[in-house]
């Protein structure tokens, strides 16, 4: 016999048509999955579905709540869960003071550990039920981080860092090493129940030739051909002037940053650039023609005074991209204080962010970015039940600011400004509840 569970409050999520992203807002919804699946089998108004699901009566019902899709980070470093916060520097400086030194400390797996089940909490905590992260160039802290997830049933990507030059000695591996340890990590990995791995060169500087080939060698083996969609690449793209300046020295003969990794064939529909705040237009439309996807970082760009991105550019050249936290260069696991800082970036580029457009980036659009429209991004049915219960009345400011929100954008905007992770109540993965808010 078929079970399901119910799920009853008000529900919003979003689809696309015709390009444009279509909100839909159910004051009063209810939501039914089946339970041995984790799966959703229909969303829809309570008063029309009712007849059908008699024991929708008891359903958990939510009141003074939003239900809605968990939150998808399409960038962020585990290892960096202790980096956040630290003083005072730009992205270069930043990684040799900071970075770095924290990232040896993953030789010793049981660090590795305490910090991967510290850094799911968090996530969990904010609402947050996928991200795609790096790891450290360490091939047992990947292990260990899958390990981790799994144990939790979150869908999670990751991949080992390849970095065989310009950083410590004891963080590089070699480029020969790098493929055969990521080559290995994919067949244990990838594809493995909600896991997925992601060819992770840390980025263009710290990685020789050689082992960018082997990173793109990695790719075509493990191509959607072969049984394997869903490999996808990470990796970091003009996020810094004087990172910039350097790849000019390191790689003379490119015609620009993208051009490095696009000339090593490591552009595609399963590339991730994190950042892109100082690409060319030749550097947009080649990205737009490669059908490669970009991940904007507000948080860690404003914190590492990196610079501001072009929202309108993106979208003139028809890229795909979605929003990201950037932990820990980025200083919150909130995806709420993303889109905060997002639409004031925004706002400086005469660009203004509509909230409707700011829940894609974090749901839906961070789904297409990963390939994984299919699984997650919203309620669609026969979509994976991974989604969040939001307290519509978790602080003082935001339940009294509520009252005179009169649609579904006023609600969202009031949310993405005054939120953070007091907002979570509940977090549910394939319809089963892994956290729950305290009570104060």
């Amino acid at each position: 016999m078929i079970e399901y569970n119910h799920y009853r409050g008000s529900i919003y999520h979003c689809f696309e048509s015709g390009g444009e992203v279509e909100p839909i807002y159910i004051e009063d919804g209810l939501m039914v999955v089946d339970v041995d699946s984790g799966k959703i089998v229909e969303v829809g108004a309570f008063n029309e579905l009712f007849s059908k699901w008699p024991n929708a009566n008891s359903s958990n019902h939510f009141k003074d709540s939003l239900i809605m899709p968990g939150f998808i980070d399409t960038h962020v470093h585990y290892p960096q869960y202790k980096v956040i916060a630290s003083y005072g520097t730009s992205l270069l400086d930043w990684l040799n003071k900071y970075t770095f030194i924290e990232e040896q400390k993953f030789c010793d797996e049981a660090y590795a550990s305490k910090v991967a089940d510290l850094f799911l909490d968090e996530l969990i905590k904010n609402g947050t039920t996928t991200a795609m992260t790096f790891c450290t160039s360490y091939k047992q802290s990947v292990d260990i981080f899958f390990t981790a997830a799994e144990k939790k049933n979150l869908r999670m990507i990751a991949g080992k860092v390849m970095m065989d030059r310009n950083a410590p000695e004891g963080l590089c591996d070699n480029s020969d090493d790098s493929y055969f340890d990521s080559k290995e990590l994919i067949e244990k990995w990838h594809n493995k129940g909600r896991m997925s791995y992601a060819v992770t060169p840390r980025f263009a500087p710290t990685s020789s030739s050689e082992q960018l080939k082997q990173a793109a060698k990695l790719l075509d083996e493990y191509s959607d051909t072969n049984g394997n969609k869903g490999l996808l690449m990470q990796t970091h793209l003009n996020e810094n002037i004087d990172e910039i300046e350097w790849v000019k020295e390191l790689f003379p003969d490119s015609k620009n940053y993208f051009d490095v990794y696009d000339s090593f064939n490591l552009s595609g529909t399963n590339s991730v650039f994190g950042h892109c705040i100082y690409n060319t237009d030749e550097e947009y439309k080649r990205i737009a023609d490669s059908g490669s996807k970009v991940s904007l970082c507000p948080r860690s760009n404003l914190f590492l005074g990196s610079g501001l991105f072009e929202v309108d550019k993106l979208e003139a050249f028809g890229i795909d991209f979605a929003l990201a936290s950037d932990v820990g260069g980025g200083d919150s696991f909130s995806m709420f204080q993303v889109m905060n800082e997002a639409y004031k970036i925004c706002r400086l580029n005469d660009y203004n962010l509509d909230p409707v457009k700011a829940f894609y980036l974090t749901t839906l659009a961070a789904a297409k970015v990963l390939n994984m429209e299919d699984h997650i991004g919203n309620f669609d049915s026969n979509k994976e039940a991974d989604f969040i219960v939001i307290d519509l009345k978790a602080t003082e400011l935001i339940k009294n600011k509520l009252e005179t929100s009169n649609n579904i954008s006023d609600i969202l905007f009031n949310l993405m400004t005054l939120g953070d992770d007091r907002l979570i109540k509940e977090v549910y993965i394939l319809g089963q509840n892994i956290y729950k808010k305290k009570e104060a």
